[in-house]
């Protein structure tokens, strides 16, 4: 081959090698420049991780167990409706409050109510779905005043638990007689005494039993 036409394809080919290059650096600076000029970003976006607060959990609150009872002394006229057991023991102020409203109303002593005669009564409000006070005749009979009950009635017993406080005698306007009596003999707690003539049913924290008076 001729010198010329060697060293001139030489160079053809070798400026044909240099062709690429020329232009990758043309694009390099193109690119560069435009970084420069804020028109295109030096480096492509990361999407950068969404950081949520750690949920801090609330503190269980402890649910409050209340036992209600609301009362109507049908003597006196006086009302009560206190809350007298809160978070698993009897609350004193209620349970005085309750002493004074079913006191001897014929001479005015008060004496202690056994507080499970509230359980009693909210068991039978809740087995009738009463929405009533209970009705009370006769809660704390003071010994005289029993022993005056029971020398004028036969069916007043000598040695009562209302003398004890021990035992309340009611009735609800809202639920029939009968089915006072049976909500409280299905409890299957103290003694149930039945006096439809009278209208009243008799509850005590005695033994169990039953039994029917005028």
């Amino acid at each position: 081959m001729h010198r010329r036409k060697l060293l001139q394809w030489g160079l053809g080919a070798f400026g044909a090698g240099l062709l690429p290059l020329a232009a990758a650096r043309a694009d390099d600076n193109d690119i560069i420049g435009a970084i420069l000029q804020g028109k295109q970003s030096a480096a492509p976006s990361v999407p950068q991780p969404v950081l949520r607060p750690t949920p801090v959990e609330a503190p269980a609150v402890k649910p409050v167990d209340l036992k209600w009872v609301h009362l109507h002394n049908v003597h006196t006229g006086e009302k009560l409706e206190a809350v007298y057991w809160e978070d698993g023991e009897y609350v004193p102020d209620a349970v005085q409050a309750l002493n004074k409203v079913l006191r001897d109303y014929r001479n005015d002593q008060v004496h202690p109510m056994d507080p499970g005669l509230y359980d009693i009564l909210g068991q039978i409000q809740s087995r009738t779905g009463s929405r009533q006070p209970f009705q009370v005749i006769s809660g704390y009979r003071s010994p005289a005043t029993n022993r005056m009950l029971s020398d004028r009635s036969g069916e007043v017993a000598k040695h009562s638990l209302h003398m004890e406080g021990k035992a309340m005698d009611i009735y609800l306007e809202d639920v029939a007689l009968e089915h006072v009596r049976a909500a409280a003999l299905d409890l299957g707690r103290g003694g149930v005494g039945y006096y439809p003539q009278s209208r009243f049913v008799h509850v005590d924290v005695g033994r169990v039993r039953q039994w029917k008076g005028a």
